[in-house]
Parts: structure tokens; C-alpha cells; sequence
């Protein structure tokens, strides 16, 4: 059985507090891509986890397809073994939630596999053991996410009319170096309100707490989002902690004009997400 397990952008984000159990509170919109890896189930004699494609930093045991699975197993213990084939097609550690859309897909899909009929709810539950914004992708469609991040309310926001372009220059932008060095502040513009408004009046309201640090460490991130705009697009930003920057554009960008090192893709918006 096969599944396809999409990834997301962060349309602004900001870190609004410091939490006593180490985590922040942020508000973003969370905005589901068709851009996708691929996750196999089939029948085991011992769970195992085959990767392909892209990389994926750290050992099997540590995947989060893995852990998925194990943690299904702890309340279900007679769930059966499961050999899961993963396809890498999104970078991993860039800002676009792949690994977190792949702990949420694969409980979603063990839940089909062996009908265990969870409802969304106690899958909601689950994916926030794996990660903040794991529970984003059982929901999948636009949320304005606080919190973790797990605090998801549907907002009525359609790129559709857009193309999206993705560049990732293959930079790797550490999560805990990121949080270690932004400054918590209530928002200035809460982006739940922002989100009616149309793409081109977002700059400079709709703002990415990371940015600047980013772009002072990595010139090279700036220089995309500098690009992008220059390019045409009604707006520009980087998505989560970096590095991915991603352009809205009212018409098809030429993409030749990045280096062929770099990670990039147009998204033609208007596609149903696949399942």
C-alpha cells in the first residue's frame, strides 16, 4: 500500500514566549505543499525501515517512520511488524516539515494498513508524540498553528491562483542554534488576521522571526529571497528555521536562473493534494 506524504511552508512565524518545559509558544499559518516523498507498507517478519533517495541524517532507529510505528505499538501490542520503504524526494532539515509529514503519514497509514479505525483525534494525539507540528499533517489543509505549534484552527486561505517556487541551497540550519538565539515577543500583527488579506500586501507584515538571524549567518539564503523578488514574485520568505526559501508568483517562473546545486522546484497550486 502506498502514501504519499506532502510537506508545508510557513507563511510568517513567530516566536511569542518561552515555555517552562524548554519548548516556545510561535504563531504561524501552517500551508500544505503537492510536493511529495513516498512511504510503502508492506507485511514484515520484522519492522524495518528502507530508505532511498535524498538523505536523511541519523540512524534507522532514530527515523521518525520508525518511531511511529513503536509508538503504535505500545498501546496496540499485538500490531503486527511492518516493512516500511521510504522515498526521499523533499530535503530533510530544511524548513518544509518532510520529516514531521512522514511520522504523521506513517501513523495514518498503519492506521488504513490494519484498519485499526483511530479516529483523528487519537491520531492528533499520537502525532504530537513525534513532533510539534506532526499533528498539522493528519489535518492537513491551512491552520493557524500556536502553541508548539500544535493548537491548529483552519483558516480560509487559497493559494490556488499562484505558482510557489522552492529553493533550497543545501544549507543546514540547526533547529536548537535557531531557538537559542531569537528573542520571544508578543506579534506585532497577528498572522490569523493577515491571512485575508491578499499575497501582495503581505511585506512587510507577514514576517519570519528567523530571518535576520539567518540571513546575517548565511548571506546566501538572503540572496534567494532577494532573487525571488526580483524575479516577480508578490511575495518572498524563508519557511521555518530555513533553509528554504519559497516565491509566490502570479505566473511561471523560469527556475534555470539557480544553481544547479541547489534544491528547487514550481508548484503549480491549484493541485488537489494526494493522499
Amino acid at each position: 500500500m502506498v502514501f504519499f506524504s506532502n510537506c508545508k511552508i510557513n507563511l510568517g512565524l513567530h516566536i511569542t514566549a518561552k515555555r517552562a518545559d524548554g519548548f516556545h509558544d510561535l504563531e504561524t499559518i501552517f500551508y500544505p505543499l503537492p510536493l511529495y516523498d513516498v512511504l510503502e507498507l508492506m507485511p514484515a517478519d520484522e519492522t524495518a525501515v528502507m530508505l532511498y533517495g535524498l538523505p536523511i541524517p541519523g540512524s534507522t532507529e532514530n527515523n521518525i517512520v520508525w518511531k511511529a510505528w513503536h509508538l503504535l505499538k505500545q498501546d496496540l501490542p499485538d500490531l503486527p511488524p511492518v516493512c516500511f520503504h521510504l522515498l526521499k524526494n523533499i530535503p530533510a532539515g530544511a524548513g518544509l516539515g518532510a520529516g514531521s509529514a512522514n511520522g504523521a503519514t506513517a501513523l495514518m497509514a498503519l492506521n488504513r494498513f490494519f484498519n485499526l479505525q483511530l479516529p483523528q483525534k487519537q491520531l492528533l494525539k499520537y502525532a504530537l508524540h513525534l513532533g510539534s507540528d506532526c499533528p498539522f499533517f493528519v489535518l492537513n489543509s491551512p491552520c493557524y498553528a500556536t502553541g508548539r505549534g500544535e493548537v491548529l484552527r483552519p483558516v480560509s486561505l487559497n493559494l490556488a491562483a499562484y505558482y510557489l517556487a522552492v529553493i533550497n541551497p543545501g544549507i543546514h540550519i540547526s533547529t536548537p542554534w535557531a531557538f537559542s538565539r531569537v528573542t520571544p515577543a508578543p506579534p506585532v500583527h497577528s498572522l490569523e488576521t493577515l491571512a485575508n488579506l491578499p499575497p501582495s500586501q503581505w511585506e512587510p507584515l507577514v514576517t519570519n522571526d528567523f530571518e535576520p538571524l539567518v540571513f546575517e549567518a548565511y548571506p546566501e539564503v538572503r540572496a534567494i529571497k532577494t532573487r525571488l523578488l526580483e524575479m516577480g514574485a508578490v511575495f518572498a520568505a524563508m519557511t521555518g528555521t530555513g533553509s528554504t526559501v519559497f516565491g509566490l508568483f502570479k505566473h511561471q517562473p523560469d527556475m534555470t536562473t539557480f544553481p544547479e546545486t541547489y534544491f528547487t522546484k514550481c508548484l503549480c497550486l491549484n493541485e488537489p493534494l494526494l493522499h
